[in-house]
């Protein structure tokens, strides 16, 4: 007789076959602790870099568009000459205006130096002296001008207008520059009044405190209307 061994529990499971089908998953290891830092330092590093390369280019745009253009087209120029009128307008320079009280001056002799309005005359970088004289300040090459309009004549002499100059108001003058006009002053008609102009113009190379004048033979013979006479210099 066989006794027959019977229980409740169920059979163990049996394990699955493997097959080339299947594939093994195996989990990567995290990254350790360093690798990380050194990432995030490369990207602030990057982000560092784009932003100074942002700021440098806006730095050279920003420059460029201030400076003058490289080549002469008409902006240029134009720009060249604002400079140079703005240079020009610091010499020194003088235009004078004759002063009508020449003409009342002490004429014991015929002789006399035109004297100047200087509320009406203009003086820059140049000292004004006594009436009649402009002393200079700046050393240098002038061009010196002189106009003088005569209303009468002279029965023996030409009409003439001298610019002398003097080294200092001790020293004696010497003619630098002279110009003449003639007038017939037999005629009496007052209906067609007569003049005539001496005009003169040289660059003179002048030194620190010389001075100019301008000498007539007779201040009464003068035109002293506005613009007749004038008298002036600048610097070159």
């Amino acid at each position: 007789m066989i006794n027959t061994y019977q229980t409740s529990m169920a059979p163990p499971p049996v394990p699955p076959r493997l097959s080339g089908s299947h594939s093994v998953l195996i989990p990567a290891p995290l990254p350790s602790q360093g690798h990380s830092k050194c990432l995030v330092r490369f990207i602030v590093g990057v982000v560092l870099l784009h932003l100074f390369l942002s700021i440098g280019g806006f730095i050279y745009l920003n420059h460029n568009d201030k400076m003058p253009p490289s080549g002469m087209g008409v902006e240029g120029k134009m720009d060249y000459r604002s400079s140079e009128k703005q240079e020009t307008s610091y010499k020194a320079l003088a235009r004078m205006v004759v002063d009508e009280q020449s003409r009342t001056s002490d004429q014991k002799s015929s002789l006399g130096y035109l004297k100047w309005d200087i509320n009406h005359s203009v003086l820059r970088y140049i000292d004004y002296y006594h009436y009649s004289w402009l002393t200079i300040r700046e050393p240098g090459d002038y061009y010196v001008y002189s106009r003088v309009t005569f209303s009468k004549g002279d029965a023996q002499l030409a009409l003439v207008s001298k610019v002398n100059l003097r080294k200092n108001e001790k020293e004696e003058e010497k003619v630098v520059m002279q110009a003449y006009c003639n007038l017939d002053s037999s005629s009496r008609s007052a209906l067609i009044p007569r003049l005539c102009t001496a005009t003169q113009g040289e660059v003179i190379t002048l030194e620190k405190g010389n001075q100019l004048g301008v000498w007539v033979q007779d201040l009464l013979l003068v035109n002293y209307e506005e613009g007749a006479t004038t008298f002036g210099m600048y610097k070159l």
